[in-house]
């Protein structure tokens, strides 16, 4: 577990989210904007945990102001705001290659799915991380991914972001990121073959807490996330 930070935020100036990191059609996707936004804020492979809370859909090409723990669209609103924190959660047990594979043969987005084209799940995005977690007999959702050459921390946040997230539309509604605190150990080399899992902490109403965490090649945990989804309609 990694102490709190308490230094202030400095402005960091001008940023914006590339068309490919889509979630949702016309908005990021919430764990690569998260991450993106973290990064501004000082984020990094160093096992420091951050949390970004989306107010909004984040959008794309759009330059956005990341300052004092905030970040803001040209008109003021509120986009997302940015914190480090003491931990990322307990993270999730580990799976086999041989199980995440199995597992992903299943992955329910093949036969039904909210947003087709996410970068990080999307079965129709043309150029994105094609992390298709299935469940595992005890529940839980896991995944193999092949690590992409241009992998970075925001590529960490974005691969923990939807296994955890399916965990969560097993239960029925459609859900979408609304906070997310990661912590990222290292890099994965890139063309490595890691796997991703999650779990759901707890689902009430409208809100799912789902855990999730990456481990490299020969089982060492590389990063861990604990995030809020929150339902909506379709």
């Amino acid at each position: 577990m990694n102490g709190p930070v308490s230094h202030p935020y400095e402005n960091v100036g001008d940023m914006q989210i590339a068309s490919r990191y889509n979630g949702p059609p016309g908005s990021g996707n919430g764990g690569w904007s998260a991450g993106a936004f973290a990064v501004a804020a000082g984020a990094g492979a160093d096992g420091r945990a951050f949390e970004v809370t989306l107010r909004v859909p984040p959008p794309l090409e759009t330059p956005l102001t990341v300052a004092d723990g905030k970040v803001a669209a040209p008109d003021g609103t509120l986009i997302a705001e940015i914190m480090p924190v003491a931990d990322a959660g307990a993270g999730v047990p580990p799976a086999s290659l041989a199980e995440a594979r199995a597992a992903a043969e299943g992955y329910p987005g093949f036969a039904e799915h909210p947003f087709p084209t996410c970068f990080v799940c999307g079965p129709e995005h043309p150029d994105g991380l094609r992390i298709f977690a299935g469940r595992l007999p005890d529940g839980r959702m896991a995944a193999p991914w092949v690590v992409p050459p241009d992998v970075c921390v925001e590529t960490m946040w974005a691969a923990l972001d939807c296994p955890g997230g399916w965990s969560a539309l097993q239960a029925g509604p459609v859900y979408l990121l609304g906070r997310i605190a990661v912590a990222v150990d290292a890099l994965p080399v890139a063309g490595s073959t890691c796997v991703v899992v999650g779990a759901a902490a707890s689902v009430q109403g409208r809100k799912a807490v789902v855990d999730s965490s990456i481990y490299a090649p020969g089982g060492r945990r590389i990063a861990t996330a604990r995030a809020t989804w929150i339902a909506v309609k379709r």
